[in-house]
């Protein structure tokens, strides 16, 4: 983590709330970048710091992908990985919590019926830990919001990426959904669609507060709290 940041979070002290509660953390990132690196001795400081985290759940940062193979089969890199790191938690030298307990991988859903050996690679590579995939769903006409791992209107709603779900569905693994909130309503259709699948919410709807949506606050939270509210109602939706 940057120097600047770890300063940053040094301005406010938290109490800590119920310590001999046991949690798991559900999601959270590694990475090591130039300057920018959070592995298993940053992580292990920060759950270490008085909650009882006896767990935690790593989900995808498009990080240590395959140099090389097939496009498809780059993700399963990162499973790879993050393995390592739960095998060096569970020495117990870092520390009681079982980092990466649980992996959140990629896998391309809009391949359809041909993501399956990617999901089966991905069980491989993780020993167990795989629960689950993010593909990120979001998109919005605001330019600045898109990236290279932008979606694009109606994905969510189109035949290979519902085949591809199914296909995760079907081998028993979530899908975490990543969305801006004018796509809520999008995504209540795919809840509905699967309902014998597991959907995890990603950053709580992710409410827009930029471009657009600068100086909208009221109308935005109206429209974000009236989906939330919706889809909170589904039992198969955390």
């Amino acid at each position: 983590m940057p120097a600047q940041l770890d300063t940053w979070l040094e301005l406010t002290k938290e109490e800590v709330l119920d310590p001999s509660m046991p949690i798991c953390d559900p999601h959270h990132h590694l990475w090591d970048k130039p300057g920018d690196r959070y592995m298993i001795d940053e992580i292990t400081r920060d759950v270490g710091s008085g909650h009882n985290v006896v767990q935690t759940v790593f989900v995808e940062v498009d990080a240590m992908y395959r140099a090389s193979g097939p496009e498809e089969m780059r993700p399963v890199g990162e499973a790879e990985w993050v393995r390592g790191i739960g095998a060096q938690s569970d020495s117990g030298l870092y520390g009681p919590t079982n980092v990466a307990a649980g992996i959140v991988g990629y896998a391309n859903l809009n391949l359809g019926a041909a993501v399956e050996p990617v999901l089966e690679a991905m069980e491989s590579a993780s020993s167990g830990r795989f629960r689950s995939v993010r593909h990120t769903c979001s998109w919005d006409a605001y330019e600045p919001l898109q990236s290279h791992r932008s979606g694009w209107p109606g994905m969510m709603a189109e035949a290979n990426f519902r085949e591809g779900l199914t296909k995760l569905v079907g081998r028993g693994h979530a899908f975490d959904a990543l969305v801006y909130h004018p796509q809520l309503s999008e995504l209540i259709e795919l809840v509905d669609a699967f309902p014998n699948g597991i959907f995890v919410l990603n950053h709580i709807g992710r409410p827009l507060g930029v471009g657009p949506y600068d100086g909208h606050r009221n109308e935005v939270f109206e429209v974000w709290k009236k989906d939330m509210t919706t889809l909170a109602e589904r039992a198969n939706v955390v």
